[in-house]
C-alpha cells in the first residue's frame, strides 16, 4: 500500500512528547494497531504517530478512506475536530486549533462573498457557520478571555516563550502578560525557567495595577479607542461577509 506522508498535514498538529510517544509505542507493541488509518486517496490525514511506530516494528494496520474531503481546507478541519475533542489536548493547543478554524471559515465567507452570482436555478450552498470569539472558546472549551489571551501569545510571543506556554512551563495567562515586554526581555525570562518566568508575569501585572491608578492621559484614551474602533470594525466586516454569503 502505497502511503503519503505531507509534511505540512504532519506538521499541522503539535507532535507528541517523548512520554507520549513511547505510551504510544508500548500500546501497539502490547495490543497492535486497533484504530484505522484515514487516508484522503493515499495521503495520510490521521494516524501519523501510529503509522511511524507500526511501519518501524512492523505491525500491521488497516487504512480508511474519507471520501467527504474536497480540498486540503476541508482536511484542516476535520483534523482540527478530531483533535478539539481528545482529552490529551492543552487548553493552549485547543485554543490554537478553534482558532485556525474560525480563520478557515472566516475565509471561506469571504470567498462565497465575492464569488460570482449563481443561476437562478441553481442552490446556493449551505453557509457555514462564522466563529465569533465565545464560539471560539466554546470549541476549544476554555473562556473568551483565555482566547483573546492565546490570540496576544500568537502575535507578540518570541518562539522560546510560546515554547514555553507549549510545555506547560508558564500558564496561558502569564505567557500573555510576558508577551507584552520586549521579545530580548521575553527570551531573558524563558531562558531562566518557570521561576524568572512567573516574576516577569508578577512585574507585568503590577505595573498596570499602578497604572491604572493615574489618570489616563488624553494620547491615552485615543489609542484604546482606536484599538477598539479597530477591532469592532474587523468583526464587522467579517459579519458581513457571512451574511453576504447567507443570501446568496
Amino acid at each position: 500500500m502505497n502511503i503519503t506522508v505531507n509534511q505540512e498535514l504532519l506538521a499541522y498538529i503539535d507532535p507528541l512528547t517523548t512520554d507520549e510517544r513511547e505510551a504510544l509505542e508500548r500500546s501497539l507493541l502490547a495490543e497492535g494497531c486497533r484504530d484505522a488509518l484515514v487516508l484522503w486517496g493515499d495521503v495520510l490525514v490521521d494516524g501519523h504517530n501510529r503509522h511511524s511506530i507500526c511501519t518501524q516494528h512492523g505491525i500491521p494496520f488497516h487504512t480508511v478512506q474519507n471520501s467527504h474531503f474536497k480540498s486540503i481546507d476541508d482536511v484542516h478541519l476535520w483534523m482540527i475536530d478530531q483533535h478539539l475533542g481528545r482529552r490529551s489536548v492543552s487548553d493552549f493547543q485547543r485554543g490554537v486549533l478553534a482558532l485556525r478554524k474560525k480563520d478557515i471559515l472566516a475565509a471561506r465567507a469571504q470567498t462565497a462573498s465575492s464569488a460570482p452570482g449563481q443561476g437562478a436555478d441553481t442552490p446556493a450552498p449551505a453557509p457555514e457557520p462564522l466563529l465569533t470569539r465565545d464560539a471560539v472558546a466554546k470549541a476549544a472549551r476554555i473562556s473568551s478571555n483565555t482566547i483573546s489571551q492565546i490570540e496576544k501569545i500568537q502575535k507578540s510571543a518570541a518562539p522560546e516563550l510560546m515554547a514555553a506556554v507549549k510545555s506547560g512551563t508558564i500558564s496561558i495567562n502569564a505567557a500573555a502578560n510576558v508577551a507584552s515586554l520586549p521579545v530580548e526581555a521575553q527570551v531573558a525570562a524563558a531562558a531562566g525557567g518557570r521561576k524568572e518566568l512567573q516574576q516577569a508575569a508578577r512585574q507585568v501585572r503590577e505595573t498596570r495595577a499602578v497604572a491604572r491608578t493615574e489618570p489616563e492621559s488624553l494620547e491615552g484614551v485615543i489609542a484604546r479607542l482606536r484599538q477598539t474602533i479597530s477591532e469592532l470594525t474587523a468583526e464587522n466586516a467579517a459579519l458581513k461577509a457571512q451574511l453576504a454569503a447567507q443570501s446568496r
